[in-house]
């Protein structure tokens, strides 16, 4: 447990999340709208890295995953801060421990998809890539 901001510290690991909390901040969203505790918990589960945001009550307010090979490349995944702390700097802290974090000092390509947060990922460094055209996709549908 490392404390970021007055009053806010982050975990990690799969065991120090509040799935509860999780998933209703992630099916709010519009990514991942309606998904459940069960897919929020094996796609956490299969994830190189999870971490929380908890404030002092140890209520959990922040959550960010990332799939990586620990090597040459990292993707960020459902990263979210509930919505009233939103702008307050603490998902910008969050994105910060993990990109510093010990077990990725390798890492040399990060990489995001975002629809609406270009601006917060460009302060923590993060430019919007000049590759769209090596960039592949094949999406199928959500099972539910």
């Amino acid at each position: 447990m490392k404390k970021l901001m007055e009053h806010y510290y982050i975990k990690e690991g799969f065991a120090e999340m509040d799935f509860d909390a999780v998933t209703r901040l992630l099916a709010a969203t519009h990514w991942s709208h309606g998904i459940s505790r069960a897919e929020v918990e094996k796609a956490s589960s299969n994830s190189s890295l999870v971490v929380g945001i908890f404030n002092e009550a140890d209520e959990q307010i922040g959550f960010a995953r990332l799939v990586s090979d620990k090597t040459r490349f990292a993707y960020f995944m459902d990263v979210i801060i509930t919505p009233e702390l939103r702008s307050s700097g603490i998902g910008e802290q969050m994105i910060q421990y993990m990109l510093n974090h010990p077990d990725y000092t390798d890492v040399y390509q990060w990489m995001l998809v975002t629809t609406y947060a270009h601006d917060f990922y460009e302060k923590c460094g993060f430019v919007r890539t000049n590759r769209a055209e090596n960039l592949m996709e094949r999406v199928l549908p959500r099972n539910r």
